[in-house]
């Protein structure tokens, strides 16, 4: 027989699992219904065939990704990295010091600047991408002000172009880097850099040896807040871009809304999806290794 202890022990152990089945069980259901469940659809569809006149035939090939190899799908595609990485960088690079300058300020002018850079959010996005539109087109207020003041002879042409794309990208997702690396800034302990400061350290030994080791998960996760809605974004591309500068997200929109091919549309978002987490799986990974060594070193 068992002792009391012991089977209170497993009495115990019981209750904290049915207490932990309890509090997984809605967010399993959530990811399931909400997540895997349009993913499955998503995926079956993208192996079925479009309809004479639209709509889904049930006839399961993988020639909808066998078209993806078109060459004008790769240059659609790498034109998305390419400006999706842009963003980023551009993020990154104005989000860090607006981000350090923040912390290091009082507690009451950090929530004033937190509000301000909040504060975008507040207006729909659709139409804070319109107003670029009156800003950035021929007749619009930049323009208007260059002319002006004598800066320019003739109107720069931005409007429509992979220039205004990048503009709009990193207008509407500047505060996505902002606020993690602010938190990751915040959290620095100001005494690490005045050690640096005292070792006779210059600012780029402190930036590169204290400051971007120790805010390291806020620039990955501002850099991951800002790429993949960059990568897949269809409104600013679509609005600020127009013909010329068409992204992935755009052209799911076109097959599914225009071409009314819901299979290829479907297959072009799984493979959207793989690159993306195909991406974050190998930095991470490379990441784990890399701090291995280093613990191991």
């Amino acid at each position: 027989m068992m002792a009391p202890s012991a089977i209170a022990r497993k009495a115990r152990k019981e209750a904290d699992g049915n207490a932990t089945a309890w509090l997984l069980a809605p967010g399993v259901l959530w990811t399931v219904f909400f997540c895997l469940l349009p993913l499955s659809v998503i995926f079956l569809v993208s192996c079925a065939t479009r309809g004479t006149y639209g709509g889904i035939v049930w006839d399961f090939s993988l020639d909808n990704y066998r078209d993806l190899l078109h060459a004008l799908y790769g240059r659609i595609f790498g034109q998305s990295l390419l400006l999706a990485s842009l963003t980023t960088i551009i993020c990154l690079a104005m989000g860090f010091p607006l981000a350090y300058y923040i912390a290091r300020l009082s507690p009451r002018r950090q929530a004033v600047w937190l509000v301000l850079v909040m504060v975008p959010f507040w207006t729909n996005f659709l139409v804070r991408t319109y107003a670029w539109i009156f800003i950035l087109r021929t007749e619009g207020l930049m323009n208007t002000v260059l002319l002006k003041l004598g800066l320019i002879s003739a109107p720069i042409e931005i409007l429509y172009s992979n220039t205004a794309v990048v503009l709009g990208l990193v207008y509407g997702y500047l505060p996505f880097m902002i606020l993690p690396l602010y938190a990751a800034i915040e959290r620095v302990d100001r005494s690490l850099i005045e050690a640096a400061w005292d070792l006779y350290a210059d600012r780029w030994s402190v930036f590169r040896r204290v400051l971007v080791p120790l805010t390291k998960p806020g620039i990955v996760a501002g850099c991951v807040l800002v790429f993949i809605p960059s990568l897949g974004a269809f409104i600013t591309p679509d609005l600020l871009g127009g013909a010329r500068s068409m992204m992935v997200g755009n052209l799911i929109q076109h097959e599914y809304l225009i071409a009314r091919d819901w299979p290829l549309g479907s297959a072009l978002s799984m493979v959207l999806m793989a690159l993306v987490m195909g991406a974050m799986i190998w930095y991470f990974r490379a990441q784990s290794a890399a701090d291995g060594k280093r613990r191991a070193s």
